[in-house]
């Protein structure tokens, strides 16, 4: 399962992309993909930005982002090719010392969080809110699981 790793606009690597790399396989496999493909990007804020204000019409950072490939009227050929999730580094910083945890745990989570958003997960309404969560929480204990 190729999970691709990559850093941009960041003066230093705040989260190894080893270590990333396992807990994305372990959700993978968690959601019955392991041999999906996914592309990770963590970017400073600038950066998302920039990405949010192209496809989502915000012209602010947001901590995380998700680019699915079998989305709309032209899907991917390649049903294996999940899409991109971009988080924030800087954002997920922040949040990281708001809710008092290492920044591996909030990318972790915010990591979690855009791969349901690739695989079709929303938030829009309350049972949604509370679909997702589940999902997060069981990807979360995966993780965990795989220590």
């Amino acid at each position: 399962m190729p999970v691709w790793l990559r850093s941009r606009g960041l003066k230093r690597r705040s989260v190894r992309h080893e270590e990333l790399a396992w807990r994305a396989e372990a959700m993978l496999e968690a959601l019955g993909t392991p041999d999906a493909e996914l592309s990770i990007l963590l970017c400073d804020d600038e950066t998302i930005r920039l990405l949010n204000r192209r496809y989502r019409k915000k012209n602010k950072p947001t901590d995380v982002l998700a680019f699915p490939m079998n989305e709309g009227s032209d899907p991917s050929p390649n049903p294996g090719l999940l899409g991109d999730v971009v988080i924030s580094i800087p954002t997920a910083t922040r949040q990281a010392n708001e809710h008092d945890r290492p920044i591996i745990q909030e990318v972790t989570f915010l990591l979690a969080h855009g791969l349901l958003h690739l695989i079709g997960y929303d938030h829009a309404t309350q049972r949604e809110e509370r679909e997702m969560s589940a999902r997060t929480e069981e990807l979360l204990a995966a993780v965990q699981a795989a220590r």
